[in-house]
């Protein structure tokens, strides 16, 4: 059978998703049913999530033990990402966790092309100098986990592997910077990811002008196919107009800010449980 296109450019795009973080420092663990990225110096859901791709509903409980057991050990809190429409016990599953689901979903779209006339923005776009990479990681992590973001950028940007490109990206509006992304290719895929908008500067166009500058100025080179991760409440008329549609949606579940990763007490020590058989 031969693979849909549509399919085969959809995970080139997850891919290139994963390929972000295991440059920027993080890693891939497959298990069955899954895929869990992971970054422990980056300490933020865009760098830690379980990609949920087909468990049963009689082995979810080993599922849900590996996943969670490898994050909150280190002490981690993951989103998980599950394919629309959930499946009834997964969504069980990471409820009786404390998981609760974000109020809108998470769209990936794909697009290539540019925009057939420019935008009227006063939003200016280019590519940050190297001292004004902290100011692009400050868009994504706060002064602890910064560093760790600054040093791996500057590797990945002037030292990338041989398959590979990232451009950061900054906005600004009369000279202050108002919002960021992340540009990479991996292969012929390439992603427009992190694409962050301080909450003061949202709704003048920054978003947009970023997406528009990337499908008109290819800074990871042509002759590839773009894609973008969007909250389905902005995935509407902008990125349409910009030649993206929809491809795959997804339920995103996240920890709220107050849950607490700790297991419960066992209680009071006691007596073995086993003993070792007696010789008759």
């Amino acid at each position: 059978m031969t693979p849909d296109p549509e399919d085969v450019e959809t995970e080139a795009a997850l891919e290139a998703e994963r390929q972000l973080v295991l440059t920027l420092g993080g890693f891939v663990l497959e298990i069955a049913g899954a895929v869990l990225v992971i970054h422990e110096k980056i300490p933020v859901p865009r760098f830690n999530f379980v990609e949920v791709f087909d468990v049963g509903r009689e082995r979810q409980a080993a599922f849900f033990e590996r996943a969670l057991d490898h994050y909150f050990q280190r002490a981690l809190r993951p989103t998980f990402r599950v394919l629309l429409p959930a499946p009834e016990h997964i969504d069980r599953g990471l409820r009786s966790f404390g998981f609760r689901p974000r109020s809108s979903a998470l769209v990936l779209l794909l697009g290539h092309g540019a925009p057939s006339a420019p935008a009227d923005s006063k939003v200016e776009v280019r590519e940050p100098t190297r001292a004004e990479f902290g100011s692009v990681a400050a868009f994504w992590t706060g002064e602890k986990e910064r560093p760790e973001l600054l040093s791996a950028l500057d590797i990945a940007v002037h030292h990338p592997n041989s398959r590979e490109r990232l451009v950061p990206l900054l906005a600004t509006l009369e000279g202050e910077p108002v919002s960021a992304a992340i540009v990479y290719r991996y292969r012929s895929a390439a992603g427009i990811q992190l694409v962050t908008t301080r909450p003061s500067a949202r709704g003048r166009g920054a978003a947009s002008a970023l997406v528009e500058h990337v499908l008109r100025h290819h800074p990871v080179g042509a002759g590839v196919r773009y894609s973008i991760l969007s909250d389905a409440s902005t995935a509407g008329t902008r990125l349409t107009e910009l030649g993206f549609e929809p491809t795959r949606s997804f339920v995103e579940y996240e920890l709220p800010a107050d849950a607490e990763l700790a297991f419960p007490s066992p209680g009071p020590a006691g007596p073995p449980r086993w003993r070792p058989p007696r010789r008759g």
